[in-house]
């Protein structure tokens, strides 16, 4: 949803150029089937994208990373998009067995991955669950998700100290992800953590969705409840920060801590413009560098090494996640994770030149 002209859809950096050998065909799902010659099931990488509506990210950098990761070395790719459709995420699945895979990389959508992981497991296909965790994987790829939480957490607290508000008696509202997304209770628990050491208890706290509009309507209801007075938000993502944002704006209300994360376009212009205090910027390029290492060890039979162990015990191969406030949304752009046309349109050409943003 539009809320303002900050948060326009607009293009990020171009598509990286990339060498693939063999023939490449899409479908109407936004699918790439790559082949690298005549690699069998047990050299062909299946994956299977969430959706395009969720963020950007997908399609503009998880798809070409993933992709010229796994062709570069040399194995054959196919690339499908659910398109928030749990039905379709089964029937392509259903597809890419049936043609056969050597290891699927999943991210789940909506519990559709498990599944998906049972028919994969049993016929001994391993599994990676990139960026969001789900029964039955053999390997799960991301960012530490409860550090994710934790720089979101700290980014309130120090929000409000910066505007001279004691943490613990701040009116601090807490818009959560959606629970059904294994990493939305990471980043409130990392969140929390940090916010309740700090003395901070939520006024109010409404149920998690990944949704900018259903985030702005929870929003407001919840601003309605405290009297129309909030200090700080804890907003586990960007896009639930700019539904935020968009009440916050409505109602002229200023100076107030929110936090967010994936560093989207316009989640850097509200921060250059101090209505969003700090993103936690996850490079797309580190986790899918991460999950294409994970895939080509089990591609050529290795057991690949991990991090660390979710509660369940399946290996966790952690992707460090970096706090971006005003003077690093410099650093996004340098990194070709947003582009500078993007984000220093006219209205916020004068806070780039302040802190360094440049082509």
């Amino acid at each position: 949803m539009k809320k303002s002209s900050f948060l326009a859809a607009a293009a990020l950096a171009g598509a990286a150029a990339m060498v693939l050998a063999g023939c490449s065909s899409s479908s109407n799902d936004g699918g790439t089937d790559t082949s690298t010659g005549d690699a069998g099931a047990e050299g062909r990488a299946c994956v299977i994208l969430p959706d395009s509506a969720s963020s950007n990210r997908w399609e503009d950098f998880d798809r070409k990373y993933l992709e010229s990761g796994l062709t570069d070395a040399g194995f054959e790719v196919d690339i499908q998009n659910a398109q928030g459709d749990t039905s379709k995420y089964s029937t392509i699945a259903d597809q890419q067995l049936t043609k056969g895979c050597g290891v699927m990389l999943l991210v789940d959508y909506q519990g559709a991955a498990e599944g998906v992981a049972k028919k994969a497991k049993a016929e001994g296909i391993p599994v990676i669950a990139y960026d969001r965790p789900f029964t039955g994987a053999d390997y799960y790829v991301s960012f530490d998700n409860n550090q994710v939480g934790q720089l979101e957490g700290q980014t309130v607290v120090d929000g409000l100290k910066a505007a001279g508000k004691d943490p613990a008696t701040a009116i601090v509202i807490y818009m959560g992800g959606d629970p059904t997304d294994g990493n939305a209770k990471m980043f409130h628990d990392g969140a929390v953590e940090v916010m309740e050491a700090a003395g901070i208890k939520p006024a109010a706290e409404p149920a998690g969705v990944w949704d900018q509009a259903k985030s702005a309507t929870n929003f407001e209801q919840a601003l309605t409840a405290t009297g129309g007075k909030v200090d700080g938000v804890w907003s586990a993502n960007d896009a639930n920060a700019a539904g935020v944002i968009s009440i916050l704006q409505k109602n002229n209300l200023t100076g107030v801590a929110v936090s967010g994360q994936d560093a989207q376009v316009g989640a850097l212009q509200y921060i250059l413009l101090g209505w969003q205090t700090a993103t936690v910027y996850k490079p797309v390029k580190d986790e899918a560098t991460a999950a294409v290492d994970t895939a080509v060890s089990l591609l050529k039979g290795d057991k690949p090494s991990a991090d660390a162990k979710l509660d369940d015990g399946t290996p966790y191969i952690q992707v460090t996640p970096i706090l971006v406030g005003p003077d690093k949304v410099k650093d996004v752009v340098a990194a070709g994770d947003a582009s500078y046309d993007d984000v220093c349109t006219a209205d916020v050409k004068a806070a780039c030149d302040q802190y360094g943003v440049t082509k």
